[in-house]
C-alpha cells in the first residue's frame, strides 16, 4: 500500500525588497501550487504600489492569496493571518503536495508555524491611559516608550505602528512581560511539514534595490495613491513606512524629495528590524538570490 507524501509548505522569507516574490513566484511554478502571502500590508486591497504588491502579470502567473484580501477598515493581525493561512493551506492541499507561502513579516510567520499563546485580558483603564498619553505625545513619544519599557519587541516590531506599539506597552504595564514572551510557549504541532528559507544579500546590494524601489514607487505614482488614501489616514493599515512620510508632505512638512529620502531610510531601518527578527531563527537556510536550485533542493530533500 503506497504511503502519502506528506504535505509541505515552502516559506521564502527575508528583508524587504530582497527578491521574495521573482522567487516565489519560480519556485510556486515549478511545483505548479499557489502562493500565500505572509506580507501585513499586501492583504489590504486600497495599498498598492506603496505595499510592493505583485503586478497583474505575476498575479496572473500563479494564484496568490493574502493579497488585496481585505480592506484598510478591517482589523487584521497576525492571529487573523494565522487562520486564513491554515484554510488556505488545507484547501491547497487538496490538489497540491506542496505550497509555497512568501513574505516578510515575522509575527505573521511565526502565528502560522508555531500558533500564538493568548495574553491575559488587558484592564480597560490601562489602555485608556496609553491612548491618552498617545494623543497628546504623538509617535515619537510612543517609540520612545516603547523603546524604554519593551526593547525586544521595539527591536522586532512595527514601530510606525501606533495600535501595536499601543498594545506592547499595554501588555508590559499589565503583566510586567514582554508581548513578544506570550509567544513563545508551547508550539503548535501542525499536520505538514515547514521549510524555512531565506533570501540574503549584502547590505551594500539591499540598500540600493530599497532605494531603486522607492524612486520607482514614486515613477509609478505613489503620491496620488496616497493622495486618495487621505480619508483613511488614521486608520492603522496607514500607519507605515510609505504612506505616513507621504502624508506629512501633504501636510506641508516636509519637501516631496525629503518625504522620498525619509521613506528610504525608513525602509532600510525596517530591513535591519525584519534581519534581526529572522536571524534568531535558527530553522531558516539562506540563500542567494537568483537562482531558485536550492529551494528546490531543500524542498525536495525534506522527503
Amino acid at each position: 500500500m503506497a504511503v502519502a507524501k506528506q504535505k509541505k509548505i515552502i516559506i521564502i522569507t527575508g528583508p524587504t525588497a530582497a527578491g521574495k516574490t521573482t522567487a516565489a513566484i519560480q519556485l510556486a511554478e515549478y511545483f505548479n501550487t499557489g502562493i500565500i502571502s505572509a506580507d501585513s500590508r499586501q492583504c489590504y486591497k486600497e495599498l498598492n504600489i506603496g505595499v510592493a504588491r505583485p503586478s497583474k502579470e505575476e498575479l496572473k502567473k500563479v494564484p496568490h492569496y493574502f493579497i488585496a484580501s481585505h480592506s484598510v477598515q478591517d482589523e487584521v493581525t497576525a492571529g487573523t493571518f494565522e487562520q486564513y493561512a491554515l484554510q488556505k493551506a488545507k484547501e491547497l492541499f487538496l490538489r497540491n503536495d506542496v505550497v509555497v507561502m512568501a513574505g516578510g513579516t515575522g509575527l505573521y510567520i511565526r502565528a502560522f508555524c508555531e500558533g500564538l499563546d493568548s495574553i491575559p485580558p488587558i484592564d480597560p483603564a490601562i489602555r485608556a491611559k496609553i491612548i491618552k498619553e498617545y494623543e497628546a505625545g504623538g509617535l515619537p513619544w510612543l517609540q520612545q516608550c516603547v523603546r524604554e519599557k519593551d526593547p525586544d519587541y521595539f527591536g522586532a516590531g512595527e514601530i510606525q505602528n501606533p495600535q501595536r506599539m499601543m498594545r506592547a506597552l499595554e501588555v508590559m504595564e499589565a503583566t510586567g512581560q514582554s508581548v513578544l514572551s506570550f509567544r513563545k510557549g508551547a508550539k503548535t504541532k501542525r499536520d505538514f511539514k515547514i521549510i524555512k528559507t531565506g533570501l540574503l544579500l549584502p547590505k551594500t546590494a539591499l540598500d540600493r534595490n530599497i532605494d531603486t524601489r522607492v524612486s520607482q514607487m514614486m515613477e509609478a505614482g505613489l503620491l496620488d495613491e496616497v493622495r486618495s488614501l487621505s480619508p483613511y489616514r488614521q486608520l492603522n493599515a496607514l500607519q507605515t513606512v510609505g504612506y505616513s512620510e507621504l502624508f506629512d508632505h501633504l501636510d506641508g512638512k516636509y519637501t516631496l524629495d525629503m518625504a522620498v529620502e525619509k521613506i528610504k531610510t525608513h525602509t532600510r531601518q525596517y530591513a535591519k528590524r525584519q534581519l534581526t527578527w529572522f536571524n534568531k531563527d535558527k530553522e531558516i537556510q539562506w540563500f542567494p538570490p537568483g537562482d531558485i536550485q536550492p529551494f528546490i533542493e531543500s524542498a525536495n530533500n525534506e522527503d
